[in-house]
């Protein structure tokens, strides 16, 4: 359960991350000249310098999101049932595992030009980073400055959709998540007319009545609706780092809190971190489900080069400023 959001002004991307339990995640810099490795395909020897959320395993950065150096943003979510992935019976470079695929787009690719043209010969393969990782059913948002498209493994092979809402959850497939938007074409952030019986004088009673209707529960299709709402009304300024905050606010809205979500197996789903990235900027802010203060690590020109991963455990403690006194603790 997961919702990626990406604005291309400014250019703010970022996620929400929700799951029953932590997967040993941290902000790892993968510099230009750290090997990335592939079944079928080359040692990647140089590329693009990335930096966002993974798990480290043998030495692989594992991503759940990240951005590169020029600004490419790409995320995987969550798409159980409707994943397909094909058997690994042609061996060739067109065959890519899905742990592999943000590396090889966010590697090679500057734009998200360049990142469709090379999806589109991709045939996505069922094969797990290894037996202690379970292969994980994924569609994938990548987006920058100029727009950004939907990426899901069918059947048919790697469907790609242009994604104008800049919103993904998981499921149903994205074409019937714009569909179901035309539900809600009435809905706005102003109060509402009375179109409903004129001759009756009916009047707001409250803020917010215009948006009445708007879903507010955690499914996939209720958080992407709410998403794109808030995502199409949010106002930011010029400071940057208030646009981040601003950014937050939203994810905040779409966010799942503890006891709110419960698994078939009997466990809390919740939002386990929140990101925002700026792309200009290069800086990628988190924020912990216990610790919803800002943090951020920046991919500074210096991060770019040298050839060994940098890893920042994430902060999870609460931090509470306590003003006009001392920490009663």
């Amino acid at each position: 359960m997961c919702t990626s959001i990406a604005f291309s002004n400014p250019a703010l991307y970022g996620r929400n991350l929700d799951l029953e339990t932590s997967f040993g995640e941290q902000v790892v810099i993968t510099p230009r000249e750290y090997p990335f490795h592939f079944h079928h395909r080359p040692v990647m020897e140089h590329h693009f310098a990335l930096i966002g959320m993974a798990t480290v395993a043998a030495n692989t950065p594992l991503y759940a999101e990240a951005v590169n150096e020029k600004g490419l943003y790409m995320a995987g979510l969550n798409f159980p049932g409707n994943a397909v992935y094909f058997p690994d019976d042609t061996g060739t470079e067109a065959c890519i595992t899905p742990y592999e695929l943000i590396p090889l787009i966010l590697g090679g690719c500057a734009n998200l030009q360049q990142a469709r043209r090379v999806l589109e010969g991709l045939r996505i393969t069922a094969i797990p980073f290894s037996p202690s990782y379970p292969l994980a059913p994924l569609h994938w948002h990548i987006a920058d400055a100029t727009g950004s498209i939907t990426a899901e493994p069918t059947a048919e092979g790697l469907k790609l959709y242009d994604n104008p809402a800049g919103v993904l959850t998981n499921n149903p497939p994205f074409p019937f998540q714009m569909m179901h938007l035309n539900l809600y074409q009435g809905l706005s952030p102003r109060q509402p007319e009375n179109t409903f019986a004129p001759d009756l004088p009916l009047q707001p009673y409250g803020q917010g009545m215009g948006a009445v209707g708007l879903p507010g529960d955690w499914s996939p299709m209720s958080r992407f609706v709410r998403a794109c709402f808030l995502k199409s009304h949010a106002l930011f300024g010029e400071d940057s780092a208030e646009n981040a905050v601003q950014f937050f606010h939203i994810m905040d809205a779409i966010a799942m809190v503890r006891g709110s979500v419960i698994t078939p197996e009997g466990k809390p789903d919740l939002t386990i971190y929140s990101c925002c990235i700026d792309a200009q900027k290069l800086i990628y802010y988190y924020k912990t489900y216990t610790n919803s203060r800002p943090c951020a690590v920046q991919l500074t020109e210096e991060a770019c080069r040298g050839s060994a991963l940098a890893a920042f455990p994430l902060e999870r403690k609460p931090d509470i400023l306590f003003v006009g006194g001392k920490d009663p603790q």
